[in-house]
């Protein structure tokens, strides 16, 4: 294996590498998903612990984590992470990082200049965050060969034309400013709503809910089948209930009819679900359980393929 924070999977003719920005304790359990009540996550204890709940003090633990996938003879990296050196004063857990995750792409043969495709699932902080880099004091695009598909909705929500996102906070207008606005300057934004295509074997689809324009990554490759949920799930007592929305979403029914909708097709077609922020092996096989879901499985995961 490469590094601890880089693993590797291949789905039919597609290698998925995860590449960890941080790992560990995010903050109080019930804060994040505050539907699931403390039975939830006490009742499950046995496999929610240690990877997605640590019980002495009741925090979610959570990964900020980025995948590559290398499709078609490209390269498509899909979430970028908080990023180093950001100001994000209502967020302290975002607010001037230094996690050196350049440097981790690089060790698993990833330069900045082979970046194909850059996928935002919505526009969160810690989903754009190394869309740039700071150069002598300006914010300029990481990936400056890649193209950066953003959802369409989200782009106007957090964008100055809404004021960004309706004026919720300051935190939204620092990360349009730091790491979206330079990447459309620099004329590398295609804006896409509805469905996206990016190859023969990837399609992005709205799942709105957590943020106007939140999206799924599809993945359908010889037989293997996944789904790159970003948002959408937080944390695995949310696959137990699926009506159960994290603190961060925007609209929270209609963040549940999305997560019901992706885990009722994963479930029927087997497909891997891959979320933005679990820890552990971070991706799961799922299915039906009455009217909820219930694991059905962990990935695995090898060295990459190609490493330096």
């Amino acid at each position: 294996m490469t590094n601890e924070n880089t693993r590797s999977i291949v789905l039919g003719d597609v290698e998925v590498l995860r590449v960890v920005e941080w790992q560990g304790p995010f903050g109080p359990a019930g804060t994040l998903v505050p539907e699931a009540g403390a039975e939830v996550w006490k009742a499950n204890e046995e496999w929610l612990a240690p990877d997605h709940w640590a019980p002495d003090d009741d925090s979610a633990v959570m990964a900020l984590q980025s995948w590559v996938l290398r499709s078609g003879g490209r390269t498509v990296l899909v979430d970028t992470g908080v990023g180093d050196g950001r100001e994000r004063p209502h967020s302290p857990q975002f607010h001037r990082r230094r996690d050196g995750f350049l440097d981790r792409l690089e060790r698993a043969g990833i330069r900045p200049e082979d970046v194909d495709v850059v996928v935002n699932t919505h526009l969160h902080a810690d989903h754009v965050g190394w869309n740039t880099r700071d150069a002598e004091g300006e914010w300029v695009p990481t990936f400056p060969n890649a193209q950066y598909l953003l959802p369409a909705a989200d782009d106007f929500h957090f964008g100055p034309e809404n004021g960004y996102g309706g004026g919720l906070r300051e935190d939204d207008r620092l990360v349009y400013g730091d790491s979206v606005a330079p990447v459309h300057r620099a004329g590398l934004v295609t804006l896409w709503e509805g469905t996206h295509r990016i190859d023969g074997n990837l399609t992005l689809e709205s799942a709105p809910g957590h943020t106007p324009g939140s999206a799924v990554l599809r993945l359908a490759s010889g037989t293997d089948r996944a789904v790159f949920v970003g948002d959408l799930l937080h944390s695995p007592v949310q696959i137990l209930d699926p009506g159960c929305a994290s603190c961060f979403c925007l609209d929270p029914a209609e963040a549940a009819r999305s997560r019901r909708r992706v885990l009722e097709r994963a479930a029927d077609a087997r497909e891997l679900v891959v979320p933005a922020h679990f820890g552990g092996a971070g991706a799961f096989e799922v299915r039906r359980d009455g009217r909820g879901f219930a694991l059905a499985g962990w990935a695995s995961y090898g060295p990459p393929r190609v490493s330096r």
